[in-house]
């Protein structure tokens, strides 16, 4: 049987002989009686009390970082912050730490935390992010059995780069071992078209992998992505409503544990703006309308015109500045997109458009991409064949418009940026448990 975690040993309340397992936070003490917070990483610390501090610290000398087992009872507690306390009779130390253990009960920044990959998650901030990353999963994937999709598992090896997804680790002697260069995957979703014309409705959250050399705070060498395909849709309205209905079911409800991790109020204040803007309302617009508003509102950008790419800038004072809120913006430029995307509903053969779309997000930029996906095989392989594309390659997934094909669609939300927005940190490196960045790869 395991043993309680705290979080369950506060909710069974007062209770004789109890043992509560963790790690000292602090420990601080007057003359005549002295506390320790006591954390195991489940949510709520433990205040543990002890009466005569000198003797009782000289039979148990508690040091901050150590693990520890404490015997004692829990009480209702005397003062504020907690409900119960624990009034320990003796400590067993199970791990001690050195006098030189670097996570101490004062503010470290978190570049210092980045060097200190296997101990950064005993702060209270980043376990809080990591206990949030498990409550976003829990309440996306009661998400998605509500709307009867199937959780599937796309392969991390792959032969495709998914085309214009971004720069390929390229997997050494693959072509001997497979008989053709194989890769990392930077995006499932071409596999999870094949599985969405089985079964319908799909979605994964799975490690993806870009060779990029970028050190911007947004982007990861490998990181997580929500992708999902759906079947027998054909308009990109039905793709954006259904990313804003997931969304904002995440957001529905506020996440204690997430606002009291913060110590400073600004920060606790800051993550409920921005789960209660996530609430509010979206908007949309078209990609000409996004540019249309950009030349002529945003400082400095007078010389945008239609073709140009929107930067992140651009998305970030699009969705922060002037809409104050999320916003999709659809029907980007042909050229800028890749093959399996299809004509915009409105085409207009002077400025050519695909049915796509990208949420962007004030502080972030964008968070989901999606489109709808040719599904008819001539018009495909036409695209294909006028970008150069090799067919024998790609015959594999052009079988698909072979064999009872259906309208379908979907998108990619990077989930590290989800993570990081709503947690109101920075850094996507500060919301994955182990960053994979260019010339970083410690453990």
């Amino acid at each position: 049987m395991l043993p309680n975690s705290i979080k369950q040993v506060l909710r069974q309340g007062a209770k004789s002989n109890v043992t509560v397992y963790g790690h000292v936070k602090s420990v601080r003490h007057s003359k005549n009686v002295g506390f320790a917070d006591i954390s195991d990483g489940s949510g709520k610390s433990m205040a543990a009390v002890f009466k005569d501090p000198s003797k009782f610290l000289e039979a148990y000398p508690l040091k901050v970082g150590q693990s520890i087992a404490a015997v004692g009872r829990v009480t209702e507690s005397r003062g504020k912050g907690q409900e119960y306390e624990l009034l320990m009779d003796s400590v067993k130390i199970i791990g001690d730490v050195p006098d030189s253990y670097p996570i101490q009960k004062k503010k470290i920044n978190v570049q210092t935390l980045r060097s200190l990959p296997t101990l950064r998650h005993r702060t209270q901030t980043l376990a809080s992010v990591l206990r949030l990353r498990s409550t976003l999963e829990a309440r996306l994937s009661k998400f998605f059995v509500e709307r009867d999709f199937i959780k599937v598992n796309p392969p991390v090896l792959t032969s495709s780069d998914c085309e214009g997804a971004g720069e390929t680790f390229k997997v050494e002697k693959s072509s001997e071992f497979f008989e053709k260069d194989t890769y990392l995957t930077v995006s499932s979703q071409l596999h999870l078209e094949v599985l969405s014309q089985s079964l319908s409705r799909v979605w994964t959250l799975t490690p993806c992998f870009r060779a990029e050399m970028s050190h911007t705070n947004r982007h990861l060498s490998e990181f997580w992505m929500l992708e999902a395909e759906i079947s027998f849709i054909d308009d990109v309205q039905q793709l954006t409503n259904f990313v804003e209905s997931m969304i904002k079911s995440v957001v529905a409800n506020d996440i204690p544990d997430l606002i009291d991790s913060r110590f400073d109020p600004k920060d606790r204040e800051e993550i409920s703006r921005r789960f209660e803007l996530m609430r509010g309302q979206w908007n949309t617009i078209t990609y000409s309308d996004a540019i249309d508003l950009i030349a002529k509102y945003m400082p400095g950008e007078a010389n945008v015109v239609w073709g140009d790419s929107i930067s992140t800038a651009h998305e970030k004072w699009l969705a922060g500045s002037h809409f104050k809120s999320p916003v999709f913006i659809t029907d980007y430029p042909q050229e800028q997109k890749p093959f399996y995307m299809p004509k915009s509903k409105i085409f207009d053969e002077s400025r050519p458009t695909v049915a796509c779309f990208d949420l962007i997000i004030p502080e972030i930029g964008e968070l989901v991409g999606g489109s709808l996906r040719e599904w008819q095989l001539d018009p495909l392989k036409q695209e294909m064949l006028s970008r150069g594309m090799n067919i024998d390659d790609m015959q594999w997934y052009l079988s698909l418009r072979e064999n009872g094909t259906v309208p379908h669609g979907g998108f990619g939300l990077g989930f590290e940026r989800l993570v990081c927005y709503l947690s109101a940190m920075d850094n996507v490196k500060d919301v994955i448990p182990f960053p994979r960045v260019p010339e970083s790869c410690t453990c």
